[in-house]
């Protein structure tokens, strides 16, 4: 397997591949594009339909969005990013349809070894982050690797979220839990 497929299987990969430092720099140099605030939204859509793995239609990316790869990220219909947002994407993140994402949020699917002689060792791993149709992730909020939120799920701001949603609940807290069911 090349560092590339290791990666996207959430395996043990070496994060100073070749390929895979080439990837990252061309995600950079187009997540550099969005700093333009002179940008119309068809220019953001553009630059995030090139940047990401699949889009649907009305996607926009503010001023800030930063990711690791870009093209392992998949969003839906009306997507808004706002400010800030950092996605590190070295495992597949699905986002669905008519998603919010508030100001400096953060999506995590990178993470590193537990066992300190394999952290050490430079090598690095990543869990895949789902994300259903008609949530909103509040401002500073976290999503770490491995997560998978149902549908209609609002993540209240400065939320850390460790583990797995059902559909129609709002969550918040550190570690986050569900403060409310919604119809």
């Amino acid at each position: 397997m090349t560092e590339k497929q290791k990666m996207l299987a959430g395996e043990l990969y070496d994060a100073s591949d070749k390929q895979l430092k080439e990837e990252h720099a061309r995600a950079v140099e187009l997540c550099s594009k969005l700093m333009d605030f002179r940008l119309t939204d068809e220019e953001r859509c553009g630059i995030a339909k090139n940047l990401l793995g699949k889009t649907g239609n009305n996607v926009y990316l503010s001023q800030g969005f930063c990711c690791d790869y870009g093209k392992n990220i998949e969003v839906g219909e009306n997507f808004y990013c706002n400010y800030g947002v950092c996605i590190l994407d070295v495992c597949k993140v699905s986002i669905g349809d008519n998603c919010l994402i508030a100001p400096q949020a953060g999506i995590y699917t990178a993470c590193h070894p537990l066992d300190r002689k394999t952290r050490t060792s430079g090598l690095e791993l990543g869990k895949p982050v789902k994300i259903g149709n008609d949530c909103w992730i509040g401002g500073q909020a976290v999503i770490n690797p491995g997560v998978t939120l149902g549908d209609n799920v609002v993540v209240g701001s400065g939320a850390v979220v460790t583990k797995s949603f059902p559909s129609n609940v709002v969550i918040a807290g550190n570690p986050a839990k569900i403060i409310k069911k919604l119809d």
